[in-house]
C-alpha cells in the first residue's frame, strides 16, 4: 500500500522560513516517478507549485513563478522522503500543502499540512 504522510507545516512570520516532508513508503523510491507538490488556499484553487520527474539519473524540478527563487524542491532517496524547502514566505504562500506521486501509472495524495504566513 503506497502512502505519503506530509510534515513540517506550521505559523510562520512573513521573511521566514520552513520546511516540509513527504516521506513516501510503498514503493522502491529511487524508481522512475514524478513527484509534486500543490496547495490550497482557502477559496482557491489546489495549484501546482513544483514538480520533480526522476528517471535514473535523471531529474528535473519545474516551479510556479510565483515561488521561483524562494522554493526548491528535493529529494533524499536514502529516506524515501521528498522536502519543500520555503524562504522568503509571504502571506499569500498561506494555504494547505499537499504531496503528489505518479508512479507505474498511479496516482497518490498525501493528506496535507497547513502553512500560515502571518505576523
Amino acid at each position: 500500500q503506497v502512502q505519503l504522510v506530509e510534515s513540517g507545516g506550521g505559523l510562520v512570520q512573513p521573511g521566514g522560513s520552513l520546511r516540509l516532508s513527504c516521506e513516501v513508503s510503498g514503493i522502491e523510491f529511487s524508481s522512475s516517478k514524478t513527484m509534486r507538490w500543490y496547495r490550497q488556499a482557502p477559496g482557491k484553487e489546489r495549484e501546482l507549485v513544483a514538480a520533480t520527474t526522476t528517471s535514473g539519473s535523471f531529474i528535473y524540478t519545474d516551479y510556479v513563478d510565483s515561488v521561483k527563487g524562494r522554493f526548491t524542491s528535493s529529494l533524499d532517496n536514502t529516506k524515501s522522503t521528498q522536502y519543500l524547502q520555503m524562504n522568503s514566505l509571504k502571506p499569500e504562500d498561506t494555504a494547505v500543502y499537499y504531496c503528489f506521486l505518479v508512479h507505474l501509472g498511479s496516482e497518490y495524495w498525501g493528506t496535507g499540512t497547513q502553512v500560515t504566513v502571518s505576523s
